[in-house]
């Protein structure tokens, strides 16, 4: 799964914006996460057609964009789960960007870990995936 992040002018509708391009050519949001900073708006969106989205957003002008990996962790859904990983991470000198909660079935819980890109290989090694 990818992480786009959308870099636009923080102004109203800049949200409205990206969410109907991407309703427009069927590109379902998993997770996002919207902030300000300075006078931008950074969305971080999780989607499984990264390559639309990238496609379908840089058509609206003025926003830079990013395409980045990142890895899917199911976890119990339990108290203290997220800070056993995270301390894990941690613990190793891993930094991370983002975090999204993907999903949720039954006593589990699904979690998109987006580490720094010079962590990524550590994270995923540290997190037992291939």
């Amino acid at each position: 799964m990818k992480e786009v992040t959308v870099i636009a002018k923080n102004e109203v509708g800049s949200l409205a914006a990206v969410a109907t391009a991407l309703g427009n050519v069927g590109v379902n949001i998993e997770a996002i996460s919207c902030y300000g900073q300075n006078n931008n708006a950074v969305f971080r969106i999780i989607t499984a057609d990264a390559s639309t989205a990238m496609r379908t957003l840089g058509k609206i002008p003025g926003v830079e964009l990013k395409e980045s990996e990142v890895l899917l962790v199911k976890m119990i859904n339990r108290p203290g789960e997220l800070g056993k990983i995270t301390k894990k991470l941690s613990g190793h000198g891993v930094n991370m960007e983002s975090l999204y909660i993907v999903g949720r079935k039954d006593d589990f819980t699904e979690v998109a870990i987006k580490p720094a890109v010079e962590h990524f290989s550590k994270a995923k090694e540290l997190l037992g995936m291939k």
